[in-house]
């Protein structure tokens, strides 16, 4: 009887609980029902999938306000608070005040389109490194690619440089422990990202890290949606993995540190304040392009990736193309993407033909498909292999290249980082970039979806209502 009481109490006090959160009304009636009809199940997906971590902070203010002087002394000269055009005044301010992003002047950057050449030049920057090598991703695996930078980042460390490796412990979780015990003996500093098996059933354990950072010496960076594992290179069975990634060279590297820095301080409790890891920059570009580097997170007061994408769908003019594995939109996306094509902007949207977390997310994906060609939307299945780029680029003028799903993950628990890219050779670049790769696309028909097997409607129906979890 006073079990039963007691979990009584529990399934009421969390019900209270997702109400005084105050969340979207949609979001909160879901974990409502879910705790009143299936209380036993409801109650663990609500504390592994369902928390709200507003009220946390990765970084304490005043940390994070020593990592951005020792940041800003070092880029003083670089960083601007208006980017080159004008229209796009309003963004970089909002970006910046929200997220403590500034815009950062001189960097040449390069877009990879193919795992080869990004990890051959990550290899040989790494290769000519002479003071630190810090490096952040969401997969690595124990294969012969993660094992070639393994044993570099060894040398590197045995050379005295100060080497750091920051990994997701859920995406992980089967790389097999003696390939992290390899590098630590090494003397490579070796840390996960909120360990998975001891924080099973805490609030965090949903909270990932999805970023992919690198930083080398200060003033050479790469982010964007590559993970370090075979199958980006050689591709899987149905055809080549296409991703997008980005080399930056300049100051706004420094940013990528402090993005790198936070989460390391988040995961160890260590705050490394130096001042040689923000040496002063000289990178003077040859084709110079602003850049502004943006993070978001569960713990972030602001949704600040998903924002200044709001803002950029908002005030396209002429063209819109996005990139993306998924498409489980927020309302503030979605409701942007068909204002701006029923205002007549050119707006496309490419996503793969099959998917890699399983057949809900496909559906999940889908059910949203009716309502952007509805407003003109055009959608574009991508079948060489599978597309995990996440770009978008308008106007031939900006493009932002990062680690950003438009999915609910992304958006709301995931650790996530892009560059926010304020430059027309490389918006024009990005865009013969996505016309390319729709020649291996096929359009999704706005007079054929509505005809789809009613058996696949009510699968992309029933996907919906899940998107709360995926």
């Amino acid at each position: 009887m006073i079990f039963e009481i007691l979990y009584l109490l529990i399934i009421i006090s969390s019900i209270v609980l997702v109400i005084m959160e105050n969340r979207k009304p949609g979001i909160a009636i879901f974990w409502v029902m879910i705790l009143i009809f299936l209380p036993a199940i409801g109650l663990v997906f609500y504390f592994i999938f369902g928390k709200n971590h507003r009220s946390t902070r990765v970084i304490r203010p005043d940390e994070m306000r020593i990592l951005a002087d020792l940041r800003n002394k070092a880029c003083q000269s670089h960083i601007t608070n208006h980017p080159p055009d004008d229209k796009y005044t309003k963004l970089a301010d909002m970006m910046h005040n929200a997220n403590d992003a500034p815009l950062f002047l001189d960097n040449d950057v390069r877009i990879f389109t193919d795992f080869t050449p990004m990890f051959q030049s990550l290899l040989d920057d790494i290769s000519h490194a002479t003071r630190y090598v810090h490096i952040q991703f969401y997969k690595i695996e124990d294969d012969e690619v993660g094992r070639e930078l393994a044993n570099l980042l060894i040398a590197k460390a045995q050379q005295g440089l100060d080497v750091r490796l920051m990994y997701d412990s859920f995406a992980n979780l089967f790389v097999r422990r003696r390939y992290y015990d390899h590098m630590s003996q090494g003397g490579v500093k070796v840390k996960s990202f909120l360990k998975f098996i001891p924080s099973m059933f805490t609030r965090d354990v949903n909270c990932r890290t999805h970023r992919k950072i690198v930083v080398i010496d200060g003033h050479i960076g790469y982010t964007g949606g590559m993970n370090i594992a075979r199958r980006y290179r050689d591709g899987i069975h149905h055809g080549i993995w296409r991703d997008t990634h980005i080399r930056i060279e300049g100051s706004a590297a420094a940013q990528l540190e402090v993005a790198l820095l936070a989460d390391w301080r988040f995961c160890t409790k260590e705050l490394l304040d130096r001042p040689d890891f923000f040496p002063q920059v000289s990178h003077l570009a040859t084709s110079p392009a602003p850049v502004q580097i943006v993070t978001s997170g569960p713990m972030d007061e602001w949704d600040t990736v998903m924002q200044g994408m709001v803002q950029i769908i908002a005030q396209s003019r002429r063209y819109l193309y996005l990139q993306s594995p998924y498409f489980i939109p927020s309302e503030p996306i979605l409701l942007a993407l068909r204002n701006a094509a029923l205002a007549g902007v050119d707006v496309r949207l490419m996503l793969p033909d099959t998917d890699d977390r399983g057949v809900i997310m496909l559906y999940a994906s889908e059910s949203y498909f009716q309502d952007v060609l509805d407003a003109g939307v055009k959608v574009y299945l991508y079948h060489k292999g599978y597309l995990h780029a996440k770009t978008m680029v308008c106007d031939d003028d900006f493009l932002t290249i990062g680690s950003t799903n438009i999915d609910s993950r992304s958006f709301g628990q995931n650790f996530e980082v892009n560059a926010f890219i304020y430059s027309p050779e490389l918006a024009i670049h990005q865009r013969e970039i996505f016309l390319a790769d729709m020649a291996e696309c096929t359009a999704v028909s706005p007079a054929d979806w509505p005809r789809r097997p009613l058996t696949r409607k009510f699968a992309n129906g029933f996907a919906r209502l899940l998107t709360p979890l995926l």
